[in-house]
């Protein structure tokens, strides 16, 4: 990724950054691997703080109420313990970030899922000032029991419209609240097939994924769980289209 120099308001001596993500595809549940290598200026620096930040494109950050890339929600960080930062010398960092099971997907089946974003930035404090880099961005994929999950939906008949992060634990309804533990939720909306008679109204989906199962909340009712262990396709064709049917027979 491309050589930044950060905190330009020292100067000519300012210091640069490049940082690298040395998994640049990861799944949830797994850890994303990062190098950060920093290089003095003209002048010996004490680097107060060098903190990476998993951050996606969510819904509610901007003034308007639209969605927000320029100012994204920040999933979970690591930061580095203070170190010196010798003229013209290099130091290297490595940073592992631990990617929730609840992360956003941004790729199913090898395909990008419109909508979603994902991305590492790195912030470098020297001197109480603060510079933050641009986004590298990365690709959550699917595990294997959510893209199942996908292929189920393909086989009933549904379309993947979009996808949406949601923030804020008073916007969940009362009757999902049972597993989810983040403050985020990924929205999967799929438009119904033709043969449900249902035009073209949307289903928006939410997964709630755990090491063992996957929840499957249908347009906001309680979810039905799928074994993420018995990866049986038929068997999760024929729980969640029963499950969906029961609330749109």
């Amino acid at each position: 990724m491309a050589l930044r120099t950060f905190l330009r308001t020292l100067g000519a001596g300012a210091p640069s950054v490049d940082t690298v993500v040395t998994t640049a595809r990861v799944q949830p549940g797994a850890p994303l691997q990062c190098e950060v290598t920093v290089r003095g200026g003209g002048a010996d620096l004490d680097v107060e703080r060098l903190r990476l930040e998993l951050v996606v494109r969510a819904e509610d950050l901007e003034p308007d109420g639209s969605t927000g890339w320029t100012n994204p929600y920040v999933v979970t960080e690591a930061t580095v313990d203070p170190f010196r930062l010798p003229e013209g010398e290099t130091v290297v960092r490595r940073i592992a970030l631990d990617v929730p099971w609840e992360m956003p997907l941004t790729h199913e089946r090898g395909l990008k899922l419109s909508g979603s974003r994902v991305a590492v930035r790195t912030e470098l404090a020297v001197d109480s000032a603060a510079d933050k880099g641009d986004f590298d961005e990365i690709e959550v994929h699917a595990l294997p029991s959510q893209e199942l999950l996908f292929q189920v939906f393909q086989d009933l008949g549904f379309r993947f419209h979009e996808s949406e992060v949601k923030l804020g634990k008073e916007r969940w309804p009362d009757r999902m609240k049972d597993r989810r533990t983040a403050p985020f939720w990924q929205e999967l909306d799929f438009w119904f097939p033709a043969s449900w008679n249902r035009g073209t109204q949307e289903l928006e989906t939410v997964l709630i994924t755990r090491p063992d199962a996957l929840d499957v909340h249908p347009g906001g009712y309680p979810p039905v769980t799928l074994p993420a262990g018995e990866l049986d396709r038929d068997a999760w064709r024929q729980a969640v289209e029963e499950h969906i049917r029961s609330y749109w027979a």
